[in-house]
């Protein structure tokens, strides 16, 4: 991740966290309001979270994902062919991540061990060259 992705994304968790703690010290407070009106025999008022912290806890998960969409590395092409292809086009250049280093799992060429192994037989070819070698009289034993 950039410095970028890893700042916004620190500013989201501690959007988070005061949401968090926000959402604590209410819960508190209204515990506090509740046992303070068992004393006064008032009847207890059920109040539900601030629209605010709400809003603010909202804001700070959207805020932590952008961050953390935003240091991650560009998706590979699904199709095989593709992929190889920008290997061939582009190199190791093609694979570096954000901090300027080489993937790990870069292996190169994938075509390599195709490029490199002999071509296919033409058996019908090798049938032909051995039955004119045996009828010119090569193939006699003596």
């Amino acid at each position: 991740m950039t410095w970028v992705s890893k700042s916004i994304t620190v500013v989201g968790g501690v959007l988070l966290a005061h949401a968090c703690y926000s959402a604590q010290e209410h819960s508190s407070l209204q515990s506090f309001k509740a046992a303070a009106s068992t004393l006064t025999s008032s009847p207890p008022t059920a109040a539900s979270l601030p629209i605010d912290i709400a809003i603010e806890t909202i804001v700070a998960l959207l805020v932590i994902i952008f961050g953390l969409v935003l240091g991650t590395r560009p998706m590979r092409p699904i199709q095989w062919h593709v992929w190889a292809g920008k290997v061939e086009r582009e190199g190791e250049e093609g694979f570096l991540d954000s901090e300027g280093e080489v993937n790990r799992d870069y292996v190169g060429n994938p075509f390599r061990s195709l490029e490199t192994r002999p071509g296919f037989i033409d058996i019908r070819k090798q049938r032909k060259e051995f039955a004119a070698w045996v009828k010119s009289g090569s193939g006699q034993a003596s």
